[in-house]
């Protein structure tokens, strides 16, 4: 008996997806493999996502078509609520974009949206680990993921930083190391 039948399902979807023809532009955008864990994700109702991945169906059809060709997935709408700082959360991610490609546009918009669930990031996106988050940030994201240098959780890290730059301060100590809250804002997620 398979003890990660979710996993397999999830990693079988993903290999789907990533083995439709791709337009060129796609097939070759590192962020394809990210985009087809988030489609899997809501495919297998994981994480809080709305349907879109918080897209507007004017974006969303493109990037199907250009990046995963073919049948549609079933994507499950998860219960994110809306938030007033939604477009501010946008505009900061595409403040620190690589500039290299068209999906770093639709992945500040996603993971702004999944900024409003009650999870890790992670979680509320529907990816399957940490670790796809950090190489998203990573890869569109560069200039804001450099700033992250004690790998505080992202989320927390995103809304820190969106503060800080609003000159909105919320942490009770001056620096992190002296927060009473250090703990559960860089301890490990799971």
């Amino acid at each position: 008996m398979n003890p990660h039948p979710a996993g397999d399902t999830r990693a079988l979807l993903v290999a789907e997806l990533l083995g439709r023809p791709a337009d060129a532009h796609a097939a070759a955008d590192p962020l394809r493999p990210i985009l087809a864990s988030l489609f899997a994700g809501r495919a297998l109702a994981q994480g809080q996502m709305p349907a879109t991945l918080g897209l507007p169906v004017t974006d969303l059809l493109p990037l199907w078509a250009a990046y995963f060709p073919g049948p549609p997935l079933h994507l499950n709408s998860g219960s994110i609520d809306d938030m007033p700082e939604l477009s501010d959360l946008v505009g900061l991610l595409l403040q620190y974009r690589a500039g290299q490609r068209e999906s770093e546009l639709w992945l500040a918009h996603i993971v702004a949206w999944g900024c409003a669930g009650r999870d890790h990031l992670w979680q509320d996106l529907g990816l399957a680990n940490r670790g796809e988050l950090s190489a998203l940030m990573q890869t569109a994201f560069p200039g804001l993921s450099a700033l992250n240098t004690s790998d505080m959780k992202w989320k927390k890290f995103i809304y820190r930083h969106y503060c800080s730059t609003e000159g909105i301060y919320v942490c009770p100590a001056p620096s992190c190391s002296q927060c009473t809250d250090f703990d559960k804002c860089h301890a490990p997620e799971e």
